[in-house]
């Protein structure tokens, strides 16, 4: 089960209502970032267990900034979930594709995103 969970979402409001439904309320250790780039700058020194992405993001979104997690030399041999209000079946298809283990709606419920973020990463485990 994740314990580490790195949230990179560049919408300040959602950052702070993720940080406390995921320390809180969760009880996870969280690195919030506000772009893909600091996810980067970060993700090695953190070392989380599990990354969670907003797909809607300016300059890097999410999809380009699991790419480019995935294509650093050790890879991401963590669990990517991408948190979205994008939900058409082709575009689930797609998260998943990239290697996401799940999706997870916005607006989300704080008080249960993290029995979610465990839900799926149990899932993913299997």
């Amino acid at each position: 089960m994740p314990e580490k969970v790195l949230y990179v979402e560049d919408d300040p409001d959602i950052r702070s209502i993720a940080e406390l439904a995921l320390r809180d309320v969760g009880g996870f250790t969280a690195c919030l970032c506000e772009s893909g780039a600091e996810a980067l700058a970060v993700i090695d020194d953190f070392q989380p267990d599990l990354v969670l992405l907003d797909v809607m993001m300016p300059g890097m979104d999410g999809p380009q900034t699991l790419k480019a997690l995935q294509s650093r030399p050790q890879g991401l041999p963590v669990p990517v979930v991408f948190m979205t209000a994008r939900l058409q079946p082709a575009e689930i298809e797609e998260y998943l594709a990239l290697g996401a283990i799940g999706v997870i709606p916005k607006p989300f419920d704080p008080m249960t995103l993290a029995d979610e973020i465990r839900r799926l990463a149990a899932a993913g485990a299997s």
